[in-house]
């Protein structure tokens, strides 16, 4: 894959050179691309994808380097 890289101007030094983008630009395809509701069947199914999607926000347990000893 070739790289793109452009010459900008850096403070206190005069050209640096910077790597821009490096992915693939993506597009949904298909009919039912971003549909998540139509894939699962039933209502109790779309509340457990949403609660562990949400989790980060809105659940009690926390993990890795984001766990508290005491709740703020």
């Amino acid at each position: 894959m070739e790289y793109k890289v452009e010459k900008k101007k850096a403070p206190g030094r005069n050209e640096v050179e910077v790597l821009g983008p490096t992915y693939e630009a993506g597009k949904p395809e298909g009919e039912d691309a971003g549909k998540w509701r139509q894939k699962l069947g039933s209502r109790a199914e779309r509340l457990k994808y949403l609660e562990n999607a949400e989790r980060y926000w809105y659940g009690k347990e926390w993990y890795g380097s984001e766990k508290r000893k005491n709740p703020a």
